[in-house]
């Protein structure tokens, strides 16, 4: 049977690749009606841009729709395949243009796989204004592009397309002329549904899926979720080293912190499925035992601990349970961030150049000479006194670093320090 993959036809996601701004789906928020992009585009005014988000939402298929738009002379070439010396051609060729009153667009897909000197090239033709850069990028310019390309280009972050969104996309794709048309498939709701959610906002996965999904069954039928499961079967979950490394982790310790153990375990469960470092992430709860729950539980610093030394030596999938356990304990504990922000609130003391004398009698008085300076003199050790105590002063000048809300075994610690002190005010023995 001939198939819509014979005759050396292109993937059905660059089949349906939009032809006007109206039949674009997603990114509204940079590109509906009114939206500064979108008339910059419809009056072919488009600057410099780095376009940068999710795969699958639609910067490669901007980027061509502008070029379809614009009077520019449009040239393609991918980070991944391109060298130093096409650059420069296409660069080259940007300022021939320009001398003859041209634009030329110079689009570079995955442009995060340029290293710096890539990068640098591209400064002086940008910045004359002989070629309008547009790039796309699946990792957070922040992070994947030099500060001086940075301040030469206008970021536009592109969010997931929504399951509405996607859903867009694949009835399109079943109805429209460029698409399976010629099948005269259907969909159950049900397996819409379904491969909308599989997607994960990814609209080229979708398509993808839909196209494999066409390939298997007959002209005229209609698609069930068994076909869908059947296509979308072993995949990895959406993760890499990008933005979602960082947003799931942020998403994964901020979780624990609030309390919600069900959002931290479905967090840990993506960076697991997505194959983070599972010493990476019991690293970060060890960190987490210190800064956010503290001495409201002592003991959640030694269970950390014990977990990431567990999973440092029985490696996954095993380690998983250890990572579940913790992140269910400290995610259960009292919180309290009194020992981060004591210590913070005593670094920025120091920094800003608080600097206190060593009173005389807690100076080291060991070496031979210091005796005679003072060193030791007067001070009291607290063992020789009623309740190992007594009460001495410790800085040149009163300072106060340690507040804490009495949370979990930090009420017990304060109660034990106040009627410690308390006794030996009261001379008690």
């Amino acid at each position: 049977m001939e198939t819509l993959f014979s005759r050396g036809r292109r993937p059905l996601a660059v089949r349906l690749q939009p032809e006007s701004l109206d039949e674009f789906v997603g990114q509204r928020h940079i590109l509906a009606p009114g939206k500064p992009l979108r008339r910059l585009i419809e009056s072919d005014a488009v600057r410099s841009s780095v376009f940068w988000g999710d795969p699958g939402t639609g910067k490669t298929a901007l980027a061509r729709l502008i070029a379809k738009m614009s009077n520019a002379d449009f040239i393609e070439i991918n980070a991944v395949t391109s060298n130093i010396k096409e650059i420069k051609e296409a660069l080259a060729k940007g300022r021939r243009n320009f001398e003859t009153g041209r634009k030329t667009i110079l689009f570079i897909d995955e442009i995060h796989r340029f290293n710096k000197v890539q990068q640098d090239a591209l400064l002086p033709d940008i910045e004359a204004g002989n070629v309008i850069l547009l790039g796309a990028s699946t990792e957070n310019p922040y992070f994947s592009l030099v500060p001086a390309l940075r301040s030469r280009v206008k970021l536009y972050r592109f969010h997931p397309l929504s399951q509405e969104e996607v859903k867009t996309l694949i009835l399109r794709a079943l109805t429209d002329r460029r698409g399976l048309k010629g099948l005269n498939l259907s969909m159950s709701e049900s397996a819409l549904e379904l491969l909308a959610r599989l997607a994960g906002g990814d609209g080229r996965k979708a398509l993808n899926y839909l196209e494999e999904i066409s390939a298997v069954v007959s002209p005229g039928s209609e698609i069930t979720e068994k076909e869908v499961r059947e296509v979308a079967s072993g995949e990895a979950t959406r993760y890499g080293k990008g933005d979602y490394h960082y947003d799931i982790i942020s998403a994964f310790i901020k979780s624990v912190r609030g309390s919600d153990v069900d959002a931290a375990l479905y967090y840990l469960a993506r960076m697991l499925k997505g194959g983070e470092d599972p010493v990476f992430i019991a690293r970060r709860l060890v960190i987490l035992a210190s800064e956010d729950v503290g001495n409201a539980n002592p003991q959640a610093l030694l269970v950390a601990n014990a977990a990431m030394d567990a999973v440092s030596r029985i490696g996954m999938p095993e380690a998983a349970i250890t990572l579940a356990q913790v992140t269910i304990y400290l995610s259960m504990s009292p919180k309290s961030n009194a020992v981060y922000a004591s210590l913070k609130r005593v670094m920025d003391a120091v920094e800003s150049g608080d600097i206190l004398p060593v009173p005389l009698h807690l100076r080291d008085a060991h070496y031979d000479g210091a005796a005679k300076m003072g060193h030791g003199k007067g001070y009291l050790y607290p063992h020789d006194f009623p309740g190992h105590y007594v009460h001495q002063k410790y800085l040149a000048e009163d300072r106060k670093f340690y507040f804490d809300d009495g949370i979990g075994f930090e009420k017990q610690l304060k109660r034990w320090l106040e009627e410690m002190k308390g006794a030996e005010d009261n001379g008690e023995d």
